[in-house]
């Protein structure tokens, strides 16, 4: 079996003989709207007659898989007999490209030099540098991300730290009178980062789980809109466990910031004596 990209001219036919049998994606059959036993014509232009065109039929309906290479290209995917696909592309013994598959043992740049030393003309890649090669987009709008997520990052630990000073300002009686009763510098900024970091707690839960439904609607939206099962957002137990490390760093942080200035004014300096 071959994987390949052509054009196509569909008519129902009944065939002439025992017709071959294709397997087509997803994407295209929903398109189409074909179903496994529909008989099509298959040729390379659309103009072609049907007397030189080939009837066949479609055996299988094949789910893409989870390329990000594939997913704005928008091409039908048809699979087929390598001896279908010379007749119809017209192509002959020559191929464009074609996959080899090694061993576990197998010393794979080893075996690339040898390939490339048979003939000149062609040249042998590993899998994994074709991927990357062809992610390019992808990467540069993952930098592009985190980017945003860096600045979006530092503007929320000023806001934070901002809220924090205007709550504990608001609480400068409190803190006062709490001095004034014997309760130790210590103690004060310690109630204050212990509410701090329970704030933190409770607002990553919340970040998580609004993160999560977000995710459900974007891979929802998605995957449905370009027909692939790739997952376009995801939260990891990686991704929960530094959201929550830098919430609690950024909530303690400026609790600490915050008490630690007014821990330091005298009670009666709180009062406005």
């Amino acid at each position: 079996m071959l994987l390949t990209v052509l054009s196509f001219a569909l008519l129902i036919q009944t065939p002439q003989g025992a017709p071959r049998t294709i397997a087509i994606d997803e994407a295209f059959a929903s398109q189409a709207h074909l179903k496994v036993g529909d008989r099509v014509t298959l040729s390379a232009r659309p103009d072609t007659p049907a007397d030189s065109a080939e009837v066949v039929i479609v055996g299988a309906i094949a789910r893409r898989g989870a390329d990000p290479s594939e997913v704005a290209r928008g091409d039908y995917v048809v699979r087929m007999h390598l001896d279908q696909l010379q007749r119809i592309a017209g192509y002959g013994d020559r191929v464009d490209r074609f996959a080899i598959a090694t061993r576990p043992s197998a010393d794979v740049g080893r075996t690339l030099e040898q390939i490339n030393h048979v003939a000149f003309g062609f040249r042998a890649y590993r899998s994994k540098d074709i991927a990357v090669e062809t992610s390019r987009t992808f990467q540069v709008v993952s930098r592009f991300h985190r980017a945003i997520g860096i600045i979006t990052i530092v503007a929320s630990s000023i806001f934070l730290l901002c809220i924090m000073v205007l709550k504990v300002e608001e609480r400068r009686r409190d803190i006062a009178a709490l001095r004034l009763m014997g309760i130790s510098r210590l103690s004060v900024v310690r109630s204050i980062v212990i509410e701090a970091g329970l704030v933190a707690v409770l607002g990553s839960v919340l970040g998580i789980v609004i993160g999560w439904v977000v995710s459900l609607v974007v891979n929802w939206h998605y995957q449905a809109l370009y027909r692939t099962p790739l997952y376009f957002s995801i939260i990891t137990p990686s991704i929960v466990a530094f959201a929550v490390a830098l919430s609690l760093v950024l909530g303690i942080g400026a609790g600490l910031v915050a008490s630690a200035r007014l821990a330091r004014t005298p009670p009666l300096a709180l009062f406005g004596r």
